[in-house]
């Protein structure tokens, strides 16, 4: 993920002081109960600069929901059970959880509470994406990334590939209700940052859980992972999808609640559009790079050298954004080597 520059005229308002407070103190925020009687607790994420995962707690007439609960670590279930316990409830009042997305700081303790006896709901593409083909290696070397890379990034993949993790049981196409009584929660299938990622939709609250879609400081990975998909297509036109929603408060999954949906949304399309024109500039500079030596030259949150096995996010986000110039023309991608098109005389 990296931080972008705020868009002329667009402003966010921030609405959960109290977690930004938190974030710039580098500490976990507080348990609090939210519009709606929604709670959002703090998950940490061990040696992670995101610190934490925000999990929602959704009470409905029978029990309750729980959203994203975070990263499966002792630590991390120490955090979601005193959650619990401030909303009045423990694992057991837990009538199901729904995951945004299948990154293992969002789905790692799915498997605890599903085998406690609840359900775990997410979007079909999100099922598929827990039992993916190929090894990460194969992926990288396909990338051309050097020799010496591979074996550290390729464990770097290997983390966020759960051994045991929680299969669905209920899935949620776009549209559907989340099947907890008393409530309206609606599915919002925004892709993009994964094939299956959703928000949530509860309108008697005035929220909407952007889970990793639509964060407040950051923007989300845009990888391309799949054969013929277009990741970055896809989270433009979720990002329009979300901006419709703009009365209502935005719960993401990590930093802090805001107000401004569609403003932060046109903020994310700029940044990627000031990425692609980076992109493009880059190509005419090297004239014809690998995936690699592109993603090598391009500006990051840190120097290149410093960034470390996220460097396996920076190749999967220089890829879904030249697949995207490609389909428009603006690049030509052989597989191996980018260049720009030819010009006609």
């Amino acid at each position: 993920m990296a931080s972008i520059t705020r868009a002329a005229g667009d402003e966010i308002v921030v609405t959960g002081v109290a977690q930004r407070e938190a974030w710039r103190a580098r500490v976990l925020p507080p348990v609090e109960r939210l519009a709606g009687g929604i709670w959002s607790v703090p998950v940490p994420i061990p040696h992670n600069p995101l610190r934490y995962t925000l999990s929602y707690l959704i009470p409905g007439d029978d029990g309750l929901v729980v959203v994203d609960p975070g990263w499966a670590s002792d630590e991390g279930w120490a955090a979601l059970q005193a959650g619990l316990v401030a909303a009045g409830a423990s694992p057991a009042d837990v009538l199901g959880v729904v995951v945004t997305h299948v990154h293992a700081d969002h789905h790692g303790l799915s498997k605890r509470l599903q085998d406690a006896g609840a359900w775990v709901a997410m979007h079909p593409d999100e099922r598929d994406a827990l039992n993916p083909s190929g090894s990460p290696a194969d992926w990288l070397r396909a990338h051309h990334v050097p020799e010496a890379e591979i074996a550290a990034l390729a464990g770097t993949i290997g983390k966020h590939r759960m051994a045991a993790a929680a299969q669905p049981d209920v899935l949620l196409h776009d549209g559907d209700l989340v099947p907890l009584a008393g409530r309206q929660v609606r599915t919002v299938w925004t892709p993009g940052h994964t094939p299956g990622h959703i928000c949530l939709l509860e309108p008697s609250a005035g929220v909407l859980l952007t889970g990793d879609h639509l964060l407040p400081r950051i923007s989300p990975n845009i990888g391309l992972q799949r054969p013929g998909s277009s990741p970055l297509e896809s989270f433009l036109e979720s990002l329009d999808r979300v901006a419709a929603h703009d009365e209502l408060e935005a719960f993401p999954a990590h930093e802090y609640r805001f107000r401004g949906i569609a403003a932060r949304a046109r903020q994310l399309r700029v940044h990627h559009e000031e990425r692609c024109d980076e992109i493009v500039a880059a190509v005419e500079r090297l004239e014809q790079p690998t995936i690699w030596q592109l993603a090598a030259s391009l500006t990051w949150s840190r120097p290149w050298d410093e960034i470390g096995p996220m460097r396996v996010g920076a190749v999967a986000e220089t890829m879904a954004h030249v697949r995207y110039l490609a389909d428009r023309g603006a690049l030509h991608w052989s597989g191996e080597h980018v260049t720009r098109p030819a010009t006609r005389g």
